[in-house]
């Protein structure tokens, strides 16, 4: 028969084991939450991270007027007209916000040069993206009725609000 001191050592012991696995419980679940929240992160980032392809054409309607006599660098406003699809996934919504720049036009008379415009930034979920787009030339006199439908003029060239225009990547858009 073991001795009272033996049993309080027993005792002691397997209170030692008990408390020692509701440790290594805790210690487990923990873990496990850890990664399940670690992975949902990841997921969620990967659902949100998009890159759309160099060579993409992004059209969009200019929301602010532009003109021929306009200085280089000075800023305007479009919105993306159509969806952009990627892989059957919407990546841009149409109405989503551009901006561009005017890189080159007649403002400068001893300098004068065709007005040539490039989209800059592209407005997701409220953040601005750089973006880079090949220059367009929307003061090339208009070689058919689309062009003329679309609202380009010739003299001082006025691109209207609401006209179309269509930009082609240059560089992938990581969105």
């Amino acid at each position: 028969m073991p001795s009272f001191s033996d049993k309080k050592l027993i005792h002691s012991f397997q209170h030692q084991i008990t408390n020692n696995s509701k440790n290594l419980n805790m210690t487990k679940k923990t873990l496990i939450l850890i990664t399940i929240a670690s992975c949902a992160c990841v997921a969620a980032s990967d659902l949100n991270a998009a890159t759309i392809p160099a060579g993409t054409t992004l059209t969009v309607r200019t929301v602010s007027l532009v003109s021929s006599k306009d200085a280089v660098g000075r800023t305007f406003e479009a919105k993306i007209d159509q969806d952009v699809f990627v892989k059957g996934k919407v990546l841009l919504k149409a109405g989503t916000k551009a901006f561009g720049r005017i890189q080159a036009s007649r403002a400068n008379p001893r300098k004068s040069a065709p007005l040539t415009l490039e989209l800059t930034l592209i407005s997701v979920n409220g953040r601005k993206v750089a973006v880079k787009t090949n220059s367009i030339h929307p003061g090339s006199p208009p070689t058919t009725a689309r062009q003329v439908r679309h609202g380009f003029t010739v003299g001082t060239l006025v691109v209207n609000p609401g006209t179309k225009m269509e930009f082609r990547l240059a560089e992938p858009l990581n969105l």
